[in-house]
């Protein structure tokens, strides 16, 4: 995450508070309203067949953030959108800290499940290229499905397609569909999957755990939170495996994706078209939404600030009751986001490396002060602090509608097998490995 400013974001001074303080003071009190109110409705379970789907707060803080970003009574301003986009990268890291710091924790159940973490790269292969991209040249989406299907490994994916297809092109606007439909119901989509299996029983809920490491930050953190309600007993270790997992697959996903996934599917997409054009282009390219002025000129510090006080009242919420305790969790899961971004300006290690990194470093078996860090987080609820993350997320949807209609209707069964298979066929490939 960087600091980005724009010199549209700098009003000039008045006796009053400045235009773009009111967006962030107004987008703070919509997220706590909404984030409060979600957990407030609580988790319910909704039996289906064999098993249940449990609709948890972070669904609801989706939805709700969503109905108030495209409603158009009082419309939300794009650029607080944009910081809502930028609260949700700061948030990332926030709870990529609290999990990191079970996975230092759980480093003997991971060890034991290492080699089904380095071959669920194969799931989300074959989930995408080979399932997916065979749909979207069926529904005639034309170049724009290489891009769509040989990844959903997020903002990678844009760096790999302009570098090989440059930006203007259709494999470029394939990513950008899948990216908004990954952020507008990926979440949502394998949540609810995670929860249905998780209530079946039929595979193991590490190997489900496993089976969210999409590379997706947010996607991994709501599902596998679902998949640790449901079995409270081992919730630590699936959310610790769901963590690692996420982390292989962000960091093997870029080499699989370079050299092996795009190369794959653009090769598959001849053979299946014979090399023929089978749909015209749709238009003009669309921006991508993760660009560099995504944050709409809010520091790094604000941003984290923001999101650290709305995981706060999630969790005060969710628990029922406020601990002195866990200030000083969030205090230190702070102080480690931080020092990760230190890192990354002197060594340029990417920021969630970097505090996962220190955070696994200080509740690591060999670390002095394990027992104390584990006490102090041990109040904050995990699944308290997904919520405000997908609040946020929800909020920043309405600037995405223009883009998603140009996209049409075609992206949405072809993410929902991406998404679907990629996860599933993990998690059978862990299940069967463990």
């Amino acid at each position: 995450m960087e600091e980005t400013m724009t010199g549209s974001t700098v009003a000039q001074p008045t006796a009053r508070t400045t235009p773009s303080r009111n967006r962030v003071i107004l987008l703070v009190v919509v997220a706590l309203t909404l984030t409060a109110a979600a957990e407030a409705i609580g988790s319910h379970k909704v039996p289906l067949g064999p098993g249940a789907i449990t609709l948890f707060p972070i669904i609801w803080g989706l939805l709700l953030g969503a109905v108030v970003s495209v409603q158009r009574f009082r419309p939300v301003p794009v650029r607080m959108q944009k910081a809502a986009t930028y609260v949700v990268e700061a948030g990332v890291l926030l709870l990529g800290v609290r999990l990191a710091f079970v996975v230092g924790h759980e480093l003997p159940v991971l060890k034991q499940a290492s080699a089904a973490l380095l071959l669920q790269e194969l799931g989300h292969l074959f989930g995408t290229v080979v399932l997916s991209l065979p749909l979207a040249v069926l529904l005639k989406m034309g170049r724009s499905a290489v891009g769509a299907c040989f990844s959903i490994d997020r903002e990678a994916s844009f760096a790999m397609v302009s570098e090989r297809f440059g930006p203007d092109s259709e494999e470029y606007r394939g990513v950008l569909s899948m990216y908004i439909f990954g952020s507008v119901v990926g979440a949502l989509y394998v949540t609810l999957l995670a929860s249905f299996l998780a209530g079946t029983g039929f595979l193991d809920p590490l190997a489900l755990a496993m089976g969210t490491g999409v590379g997706s930050g947010s996607v991994m953190a709501a599902a596998s939170a679902a998949i640790a309600a449901q079995n409270p007993g081992m919730a630590d270790q699936i959310v610790a495996v769901a963590t690692v997992s996420n982390l292989v697959t962000t960091l093997l996903g870029l080499y699989v994706g370079m050299f092996v996934a795009l190369p794959l599917a653009d090769r598959f997409y001849r053979l299946l078209t014979r090399g023929r054009t089978i749909a015209p282009t749709t238009g003009p390219a669309v921006a991508p939404v993760a660009g560099t002025d995504a944050s709409a000129g809010l520091r790094p510090l604000a941003a984290i600030g923001i999101a650290l006080l709305a995981m706060i009242v999630s969790n005060v919420v969710h628990t029922g009751g406020f601990q002195l305790r866990s200030l000083l969790g969030f205090a230190l899961v702070a102080a480690v986001v931080l020092a990760g971004l230190g890192l990354k300006k002197v060594t340029g290690l990417p920021a969630v490396a970097g505090t996962s990194v220190l955070a696994i470093a200080l509740t690591s078996p060999i670390s002095p002060v394990a027992d104390v860090v584990l006490s102090l987080i041990e109040p904050i609820e995990f699944l308290a602090l997904a919520t405000p993350i997908l609040v946020f997320a929800g909020l920043s949807i309405g600037k995405d509608v223009p883009a998603l209609k140009h996209i049409g209707w075609r992206i949405v069964p072809v993410g929902l097998v991406s998404f679907a298979a990629s996860f599933l066929i993990s998690a059978v490939i862990a299940h069967v490995l463990l």
